[in-house]
């Protein structure tokens, strides 16, 4: 008998040693696996409802490679990311100069500038 799972139980996932590498490549670019996963199954809720998937998905589907926008999604995605966290490290590489900045000043400076 399958066992139900309960809110804070653990999971167990496996992929197949065939797995298509843009899947591999969509795993690897979570940084928080479980909650991209949990929004996935949401969204899938907000849609369709409560149902096993396995009564609607087919047994066999073809390959992600073969999808003709597959590799230019997963690129686009991939730019985004990096140009995302370029922004965000410069916004953050700014505030520490202004920061320095701040810090450098001393009351003898706000003295002299009186």
């Amino acid at each position: 008998m399958k066992k139900t799972k309960l809110p804070g139980g653990n999971i167990s996932l496996k992929t197949k040693k065939t797995e298509d590498p843009l899947v591999m490549a969509w795993l690897n670019a979570q940084s928080n696996l479980m909650d991209s996963f949990r929004y996935l199954v949401e969204k899938e809720i907000t849609l369709n409802g409560v149902r096993n998937l396995q009564a609607y998905i087919p047994m066999e589907r073809t390959n992600l490679q073969d999808s003709p926008d597959a590799w230019g999604a997963a690129y686009r995605q991939i730019t985004t990311d990096r140009q995302q966290l370029a922004a965000t490290i410069e916004e953050e590489e700014e505030e520490e100069a202004a920061e320095e900045e701040a810090e450098e000043i001393d009351d003898g400076d706000i003295e002299a500038w009186s």
